[in-house]
């Protein structure tokens, strides 16, 4: 199993920037591709960005490529969302979670981000 821990979020003014961070505990940490999701009020869960276990592969929605950025530390068990030119429509609970493969196996309890315009 897999426990994941997000951090950072907060109010931010449009156009900011913030960090999220996620920490894992429990089973190897590289053994995991690892995700960012993003649920807003009223709306599904939806897929942001991922990493694969090594950190050389990521993948993003056309929502937020070239805004948000994510990374991967396999030696401290942790993977980052670096959020820029953040938008009101950003506004959700983020969610780190670790993958198998492209299948969501754990989630962390999230994180809220709130953007005002």
């Amino acid at each position: 199993q897999v426990q994941l821990v997000e951090s950072g979020g907060g109010l931010v003014q449009a156009g900011g920037s913030l960090r999220l961070s996620c920490a894992a505990s429990g089973d190897t940490f590289s053994n995991y591709n690892m995700g960012w999701f993003r649920q807003a009020p009223g709306k599904e869960r939806e897929f942001l960005s991922a990493i694969n276990w090594s950190g050389r592969s990521t993948f993003y929605a056309d929502s937020v490529k070239g805004r948000f950025t994510i990374s991967r530390d396999n030696a401290k068990n942790t993977v980052d969302l670096h959020m820029s030119f953040l938008k009101p429509e950003d506004t959700a609970v983020y969610y780190c979670a670790a993958l198998a493969g492209s299948t969501t196996q754990y989630w962390g309890q999230g994180t809220q981000v709130t953007v005002s315009s």
